[in-house]
Parts: C-alpha cells; sequence; structure tokens
C-alpha cells in the first residue's frame, strides 16, 4: 500500500491518501487537545499507544461483529483502514455519570444509573458540538430513522463488548464516545475513527486513578503512563495485529 498526500490533517490525527481509492493511512500525533481545542499540549509517544489501543480495541470489536473502519497497524503510529465519509454525529454511551452530563445536572461523578444513557451530539467545533436527539438528526438529513436506529444499537453493543473486555483487565468503561460514517467502497455506516483514551473514561476497578484524557483535562499529569498502562493490560488478553 502507497501512502500519498495528507487529504485531512486534523488535530490528533493527520489522514493520507493511497493508491487504494477507498482505503487511507491514518497517523495519530503526540497530541492531545480539549474543550473543542481551547486546551492543546504535546506528549512525546502518546500518538503510538493511542494507535496501538485503538488498534488493538477495533480488531477486537471487529471479531465480535462490530464493523468498522480499521484493517491493520501498519507502524507505531499508522494504520491502514477503509475510507469513510464521516456522518457529524457523536454517540456518547455513558454506564456512570461523569464529565461534562454530572456538571450540567450538578451530579457528583460516578453516580451508576439502573438505565443506559445515550446521547447524541452533532459534531461541529464552531456550534460547541450541540446535543440533537433521532429527530434532529433525521431533520438535518445526516440520518434516516432507520439508519439512527441502527447506529445506536451498534454502538450499544459496542459498549457491551468494550465493557466487559476492560473488566477482564481491572478497569471499568465509564463512557465511550463513538463516531460512524459511511464506507466508500459500499455505502454501509460503519463504526469509525477511534476507540482509544482519547475517547474513553477508563477508572482502574480497585484504585477509582483515572487512565484516561481526563488526566489531561484534569492536570492530573502521567498522561504517556496512563495510556501505557492501558495498553500493556490489554496486551495481557489480546493479541496485537
Amino acid at each position: 500500500m502507497i501512502k500519498k498526500e495528507v487529504i485531512y490533517n486534523g488535530n490528533e490525527k493527520q489522514f493520507f491518501a493511497t493508491d487504494d481509492p477507498d482505503k487511507v493511512i491514518i497517523r495519530y500525533k503526540d497530541v492531545a487537545v480539549a474543550f473543542n481545542n481551547v486546551k492543546r499540549a504535546r506528549f512525546e509517544g502518546k500518538g503510538e499507544l493511542s494507535n496501538k489501543i485503538s488498534a488493538l480495541l477495533l480488531g477486537y470489536l471487529r471479531d465480535c461483529g462490530i464493523r468498522n473502519h480499521f484493517i491493520e497497524r501498519v507502524g507505531d503510529n499508522e494504520q491502514l483502514c477503509r475510507r469513510i465519509e464521516i456522518l457529524p454525529i457523536e454517540v456518547i454511551v455513558r454506564n456512570r455519570v461523569a464529565g461534562s452530563l454530572a456538571a450540567r445536572l450538578g451530579i457528583e461523578e460516578g453516580l451508576k444509573p439502573d438505565n443506559l444513557i445515550v446521547e447524541l451530539r452533532y459534531n461541529d467545533d464552531e456550534l460547541d458540538d450541540p446535543f440533537i436527539n433521532r429527530d434532529l438528526a433525521v431533520a438535518l438529513g445526516l440520518v434516516s430513522y432507520a439508519e439512527i436506529d441502527g447506529i445506536v444499537a451498534e454502538a450499544k453493543k459496542a459498549n457491551e463488548v468494550l465493557k466487559d473486555l476492560f473488566h477482564r483487565i481491572g478497569i471499568e468503561l465509564v463512557d465511550v464516545k463513538l463516531e460512524f460514517g459511511r464506507a466508500t467502497d459500499n455505502g454501509e455506516i460503519i463504526l469509525s475513527d477511534e476507540v482509544s483514551p482519547d475517547t474513553s473514561r477508563l477508572w482502574d476497578e480497585q484504585t477509582g486513578e483515572r487512565l484516561d484524557k481526563d488526566r489531561f483535562r484534569l492536570d492530573l499529569s502521567d498522561v504517556v503512563a496512563s495510556y501505557r498502562n492501558v495498553y500493556e493490560r490489554l496486551t495481557t488478553v489480546l493479541k496485537e495485529n
């Protein structure tokens, strides 16, 4: 596979065209951003760890029947993926109340509700990613009702698979943000982007220690060490792609 020109340069990842129009190479940067790019910093080695963690998790999800864009890891910081036309919808699945949800509702972080919480957000930084519902998603022309219902159902399945996997290595999946897109090769809507400590909250089951991007958001230090902790635990139960 030949890597060609940059087709998208994001805050934390770069996307490169390849000699196959339906495949891209994604390179993870040593950069962390938070609060819609208000806070930004560089961490040596973060890109490699995020790439390896996401490759492990996307490969595992694929093996469990959750279709996604990941094909294989092709370098320490890079992975080969199916090319996607991303849908500007974030699906946030919450097993506990934490982060912005706790702040909005005035609830102490850590509340574990009896039900699963699923939020939809319109992915637009200029609008600060406003909350939407399935009716708005359809009204905006982003998806049909059948498609958004399928996306939410797939997100719930992915959450269950990931929650069980992390429990096996002593980590609680508090929440996870998932994105979906249409594959350019056949138009199917599949899980896209990444699954990593950048897009999920991960708490150590014994100590409650945060092992995710909240270490950067909340100035808790040891960002790279925490990501490495997650990666090393995952490699005890998953084979690298």
